[in-house]
């Protein structure tokens, strides 16, 4: 089953709150992507950050692709977002976020703003992951620090829960190939990092490893328009 979301506003800003919850049952399997990316616009002056949720709850031999497009961070774009995923001992999950810093293709610079962005991953009832990104104020030269993404201005993280995370992580690291990337393994899970100059280099190298972990299989239509 393939399910695509649609944010009929045309995009999210300062003070915007948006949920969805997923659950799937037993032995189901789903991918879950957006329709287009998302864009953060500009906050007004001393208005909350946009809030976004995203709930997914896996039954037993169940499994789930969350694969969203990019999220596009304006000038002075506020976000809080939190992705929560819960699997049983036997569900699967592969899941991908993406954020570009402004509209690469013209130049932009997001030169401040804020975003958090939380991951928590629940395997068996136990907390497998807690991965949490925290920026806030001059953005670009945030990005610009050897430690943080040495310039780049579109990052992503990668995360694959199966029997399978170990056996993939050497064609993984062959896709990846960059110094400014890398992927590791531990308790049945592979996450992978991807930094890149601008987004379009960026989803080229995602589309690279998705193709890899989903066994060649096609993306959702969506990903190529």
């Amino acid at each position: 089953m393939q399910v695509v979301t649609l944010n009929t506003a045309g995009g999210i800003t300062g003070g915007d709150v948006f949920q969805s919850n997923f659950l799937l049952e037993e032995g189901s399997a789903a991918t879950i992507t957006t329709q287009a990316p998302e864009r953060i616009y500009r906050a007004l002056p001393f208005s909350p950050p946009a809030s976004v949720r995203h709930s997914v709850t896996l039954g037993p031999g169940a499994m789930v692709e969350w694969l969203p497009q990019e999220t596009i961070l304006f000038n002075g774009a506020f976000l809080r977002r939190q992705l929560c995923v819960t699997l049983a001992a036997d569900s699967c999950f592969l899941g991908v976020e993406a954020v570009v810093f402004g509209r690469t293709h013209r130049g932009e610079r997001v030169s401040s703003g804020f975003l958090s962005d939380t991951v928590r991953i629940v395997h068996d009832g136990a907390l497998l992951l807690h991965d949490a990104v925290h920026l806030s104020g001059p953005i670009a030269d945030i990005l610009a620090r050897p430690a943080v993404a040495r310039g780049g201005v579109a990052v992503a993280t990668l995360w694959f829960v199966s029997p399978d995370a170990a056996a993939a992580l050497e064609a993984v690291r062959a896709v990846l190939k960059e110094e400014d990337s890398g992927a590791s393994v531990w308790n049945n899970m592979l996450v992978s990092r991807i930094v890149a100059r601008e987004g379009a280099e960026l989803r080229a190298r995602l589309i690279s490893l998705l193709q890899v972990l989903r066994k060649g299989e096609k993306l959702p239509r969506v990903w190529m328009c």
